[in-house]
């Protein structure tokens, strides 16, 4: 799916990550034994309002992200395809590990910044999660890429 996020007012801080590929996913090694997997560090930084729209794409662009208000804030978060479990768009929750978590594994993977990687690991919605969704009611939108 595709995404356009607008801070409508205040600030929020961004980190987004995009998957490696190829997928390359490990164990943690840990009691629970959960696999993770490795993503690319795209954005991790303030956006204050005013600011410009931020795109992500189905495999760009910092699709796995996390908003975390730094002050007051709204965003408009516009996906299109909507998520659809039925459609396998499913919204999916990770928590995020430094790259240098899983050794000695993760150390032959990169060869660059070991900042700019970290392993994602999927988990449950957060319980304080709230969003508001809706449905487009405008006038239909016109592709003339076709």
């Amino acid at each position: 799916m595709t995404v356009l996020s607008k801070v409508l007012y205040g600030s929020m801080h961004v980190k987004s990550y995009d998957w490696i590929e190829p997928a390359c996913s490990t164990r943690s090694n840990k009691p629970d034994d959960f696999p993770v997997t490795l993503a690319k560090l795209h954005m991790d930084t303030v956006l204050t309002a005013p600011c410009p729209t931020t795109v992500l794409f189905p495999r760009s662009g910092g699709n796995l992200h996390c908003f975390t208000a730094v002050t007051s804030c709204a965003v408009l978060d516009v996906l299109a395809p909507p998520y659809s479990e039925e459609a396998g768009r499913c919204c999916t929750y990770y928590h995020d590990y430094p790259y240098s978590t899983f050794t000695p594994v993760s150390r032959i993977l990169v060869n660059e910044n070991e900042d700019e990687y970290a392993w994602l690991e999927a988990i449950e919605a957060p319980d304080d999660l709230h969003m508001r969704s809706g449905r487009y009611t405008g006038p239909a939108v016109q592709d003339h890429a076709l």
